[in-house]
């Protein structure tokens, strides 16, 4: 299966062998060339005409590039599932997660890796369930996680291997009851960080055509058809003179464009598009936040706290960095001869970085360098420190003498104090460096109280009120159900006039449906009337799905207040716009269930397993479906195909219940409700049914 997603490289490729110029040839003059300017509009590659060719065309030319690049964590961040991408310790493969009562284990067959998911009574196997990994996400300097694609439906699953500590366990945000086991959906923003972009099928949250095998040189330069094209014809462009303005080379943007290539990717945290815009649209040299806005939560004493990948914002907030960037941006340096790179005066990424070279095969003494080269030894004065009086290389690190009031002391490693190795609060069992450069924190600034200030937008000055309403609604959805942020989320979203209503429809409705204020959203609703929302509100296809998304919440709210017509209206147009998307299906389907159109019904339901025939909830609703048409055998057959993929799906037990019940078996009904019973004491639903079996049961005795 991995194998049909192989990524597939532009037709360029067949032709690419007439290339015989370098392009950082010093020689001639011709092409497109043009001095330093800071208009990064000049990039030929920003146009739509710029096509992807993919790295096998990058190092026809860049062959030494290439042989390290594929050794850095970017170039090893995503590949199919075999013995020699892997880091694993299969030895040591076994985990168990307490809460959800489950059992992993991981292990090959022949070449394949498998994950083996299973459940014991005493010494009794009661449940397993056995599925394949076709993909391996990261280089396994930190971690190796898996991805299923089920007919390129790609979703991580349940295990995840720690490289530093040499051990298995959940995956980030699995833990602490919320193991998602198969299912935990792997969509475009996921993957358009992990990997180089992919072929992603609009309509979908997660289905994919393709995925490639690791993030490539374009990523950082560009499209490269234009560059390619115009090597091919001989132009030439002294690079030491000149940019060249084919590819995007981000040693010679301005500080802020080169830092926005980077905080692409590493700075994940609460992403807000902008209108009309998807995360494929962003392109090396263009300003990040004409794209995209990136929130994190800000507390009050918590300066030691971050995430994994929020490397930029972390050096940023550090006196180096903004000292630095006072000196570039002088207009002594302007006058600079070496403003061709203008990084060169700041303190960026690629100070310590060299993208092309992966960190283990970096000399440690590389990021001690970057340190001296503004607090050089014998000039520097460091206050509460003194002065420094020399340098000594020893077991490959560098150690700086300083002099204080109680003699010389030493310092042997400037990132080691300064930027200390600690766990980030997203991914456990990894510790990583603090960009953040700064004095060591005192245990009196670690213990101190913590107290949210609010999302922060990191790379946008002024977020507008729509932008930051969605950021809040989104970091109550996705990361933390605090109270909070949906009463910021309200105070940003006016709904009086029939103008704000319309301009903040979307989010409005978002809001109600977050908090079940289903009332509510059908006074928004029928303030427009159904009619003009469906026809002029709702009518954009995107790779976000946000259209399709509100009309299932409306339909949603329809629904459960037993307006089943109308939530068949919205159900359909979450359809029609999100086609791919099997749980928008799947609602559909259980609404023409409850209005009596079991054809109907049957035909959906039926679509989205043709789509993933391990849709647990279709696979439910479909046999319930088979029921009530009389087909007892097939709906047994569905029931229990839904049951070997969950064992705890509480609508599926409650459905075999029904079944057994239907078929006068009281006692192998009440059993799979004591099961429902047995994990979660407070369903309703169960406890009345358990009542209603046992009235059954000494009725019909």
């Amino acid at each position: 299966m991995a194998h049909s997603f192989k990524y597939l490289t532009g037709t360029l490729i067949l032709t690419i062998g007439l290339i015989v110029f370098s392009c950082h040839s010093p020689e001639g003059n011709s092409g497109q060339q043009t001095m330093v300017k800071n208009d990064t509009l000049l990039y030929l590659n920003h146009s739509d005409s710029a096509k992807y060719v993919g790295i096998n065309t990058c190092k026809l030319c860049h062959q030494d590039i290439y042989n390290t690049y594929i050794k850095t964590g970017m170039g090893q961040s995503f590949d199919v599932a075999t013995k020699e991408k892997s880091s694993g310790d299969y030895q040591h493969a076994a985990i168990y997660d307490k809460i959800g009562d489950f059992y992993y284990k991981a292990f090959w067959l022949n070449d394949s890796l498998q994950f083996l998911e299973y459940r014991l009574k005493g010494k009794d196997t009661i449940y397993k369930r056995q599925e394949t990994v076709d993909f391996i996400v990261g280089s396994g300097q930190h971690t190796n996680s898996h991805i299923q694609s089920v007919n390129g439906y790609l979703n991580q699953m349940p295990m995840t291997f720690y490289t530093q500590k040499k051990k298995w366990d959940l995956p980030p945000g699995f833990e602490d009851g919320h193991n998602s086991r198969f299912m935990r959906k792997i969509g475009l923003e996921c993957m358009s960080c992990h990997n180089t972009y992919p072929e992603f099928v609009i309509g979908s949250e997660n289905k994919f055509k393709s995925v490639p095998e690791g993030i490539n040189c374009e990523r950082c330069h560009g499209p490269g058809s234009i560059h390619v094209a115009q090597r091919q014809t001989g132009s030439r462009i002294d690079t030491s003179r000149y940019i060249d303005y084919s590819i995007v080379n981000p040693a010679k943007l301005s500080i802020d464009a080169q830092f926005d290539i980077c905080q692409r990717c590493h700075l994940q945290g609460n992403t807000i598009l902008k209108e009309g815009k998807s995360f494929y649209d962003f392109k090396p040299g263009m300003k990040l936040n004409d794209f995209m806005t990136v929130f994190l939560p800000k507390y009050k004493n918590a300066d030691d706290e971050f995430i994994m990948a929020s490397h930029a914002d972390r050096l940023k907030q550090s006196a180096c960095f903004v000292k630095s960037l006072e000196k570039a941006t002088s207009e002594t340096s302007k006058e600079e001869s070496h403003k061709l790179k203008p990084y060169k005066d700041a303190l960026t990424c690629v100070t310590c970085h060299n993208p092309h070279v992966s960190v283990r095969e970096t000399n440690p003494n590389v990021f001690n360098d970057a340190c001296l080269k503004c607090h050089d030894g014998g000039t520097q004065k460091t206050k509460g420190i003194g002065e420094a009086k020399g340098i000594e290389e020893k077991e490959g690190t560098i150690s700086k003498l300083f002099c204080s009031k109680k003699g010389i002391t030493k310092i042997s490693n400037c990132v080691n104090c300064h930027m200390p190795k600690s766990g980030s609060i997203d991914i456990p069992h990894v510790t990583v460096h603090d960009h953040y450069i700064r004095k060591p924190m005192t245990k009196k600034d670690k213990d101190a109280i913590k107290e949210f200030i609010g999302l922060y937008a990191i790379n946008d000055k002024n977020p507008g009120h729509y932008t930051r309403a969605k950021a809040y609604l989104n970091q109550y959805e996705k990361f933390e159900n605090k109270a909070y942020y949906l009463d910021s989320a309200a105070s940003y979203l006016n709904d009086q006039t029939e103008i704000n209503l319309k301009t903040n429809f979307a989010l409005l409705v978002q809001l109600c449906f977050i908090k079940n204020d289903f009332g509510k959203m059908i006074e928004y609703v029928n303030r427009l009337t159904d009619t003009y929302i469906l026809n002029n509100l709702l009518i954009r296809k995107s790779y976000s799905n946000d259209h399709a998304w509100t009309s299932y919440r409306i339909g949603e709210a329809f629904y459960n207040l037993g307006e089943v017509q109308r939530a068949i209206n919205y159900y359909r147009k979450a359809v029609d716009l999100a086609p791919y998307e099997p749980d928008f299906k799947n609602k559909f389907g259980t609404a023409l269930a409850a209005k009596g159109l079991l054809p109907n019904a049957e035909k959906e339901l039926t679509e989205i397993l043709k789509e993933n025939p391990k849709h647990v909830s279709a696979l439910t609703n479909l046999g319930f479906v088979k029921l009530k048409q009389g087909s007892i055998q097939e709906a047994e057959q569905l029931y229990f195909k839904a049951l070997t993929l969950d064992p705890d799906y509480e609508p599926l037990l409650m459905n075999i219940a029904g079944l057994y019940a239907y078929k006068k078996d009281f006692k192998q009904a009440e059993l799979y409700v004591n099961k429902i019973l047995k994990r979660n004491p407070g369903n309703g639903k169960a406890r009345q049914a358990l009542q209603q079996l046992k009235q059954a049961q000494n009725g019909h005795h």
